[in-house]
């Protein structure tokens, strides 16, 4: 029997479907490379729509990237003034979705608020909620999300020679300061995950510190990795070990202890 080709091959295990819904008033066509490629790093994009008023001039921007993202777009008429009739719609094709579709998750794409008690009820159904908006999304919405990200962090930027990127790399961490409240969420995390000897697997860390703050991006803080961002904080020290059963390698990260 022949074999078949990938692309008719049974699907990915463990890739998780998810349903992409952006409010087009709240969002820049800027970031839409940036979010889809943010968005696969967490399972398929199965479901990809957007919603506005598509007779206003105001969503022009965004037409040019629909066919070229295969994002379909939702007509929703803007019938009363100082009403957003775009989030009604969004919310309701949300719970349809939910209810009709073998979803594992939905990435919600706005900056309202009006979408807090939606993230929350999808939370409750036992689906993952990924958030993306703007820094001034209301702390209700981030909060209600399994991950928020921040779109700023996605926007579209020139490409970088390894010069250049080597180069920034090595003067954020130079000038990078930690406030009080980061370095007690990390250092929290750590002595909770922590052996004996105080060392903490850098995944189990990572995965704990979305839990506990769903706003919480090394990007935020201008590195690409979280290991970057322990490497750049002075009371914590770095070990890297063999994996056991791999060719690998393991982060462990640690509190500095004062020496005596």
């Amino acid at each position: 029997m022949p074999l078949l080709p990938f692309s008719a091959a049974q699907p990915v295990p463990n890739q998780a479907k998810l349903a992409v819904l952006i409010d087009a008033d709240n969002t820049q066509p800027a970031i839409i490379d940036g979010l889809l490629n943010e968005v696969a790093k967490y399972g398929v994009a199965s479901v990809k729509r957007i919603y506005g008023d598509w007779t206003s001039t105001n969503l022009r921007s965004w037409k040019d990237r629909l066919l070229e993202y295969a994002i379909q777009p939702i007509q929703q008429f803007s019938y009363t003034s100082g009403k957003n009739a775009t989030d009604s719609a969004m919310i309701i094709d949300a719970m349809d979705l939910l209810y009709t579709e073998k979803l594992d998750g939905f990435c919600i794409v706005s900056s309202d608020s009006d979408f807090t008690r939606l993230a929350a009820r999808i939370r409750e159904s036992g689906r993952i909620v990924y958030g993306f908006g703007e820094k001034k999304t209301p702390k209700a919405f981030v909060a209600a999300c399994d991950k928020f990200i921040y779109t700023e962090i996605l926007k579209e930027q020139q490409e970088e020679s390894e010069e250049d990127e080597v180069k920034t790399t090595a003067k954020s961490q130079k000038d990078f300061k930690v406030d009080r409240r980061l370095l007690s969420l990390l250092r929290n995390v750590v002595d909770d995950l922590a052996d004996e000897s105080g060392w903490a697997y850098l995944g189990s860390v990572g995965q704990n510190i979305t839990n506990r703050s769903s706003e919480f991006d090394p990007r935020n803080y201008g590195f690409k990795k979280l290991g970057d961002l322990f490497r750049a904080i002075p009371q914590f020290e770095i070990e890297e070990r063999a994996q056991e059963n791999g060719p690998g390698r393991q982060v462990y990260i640690r509190w500095k202890r004062r020496s005596r």
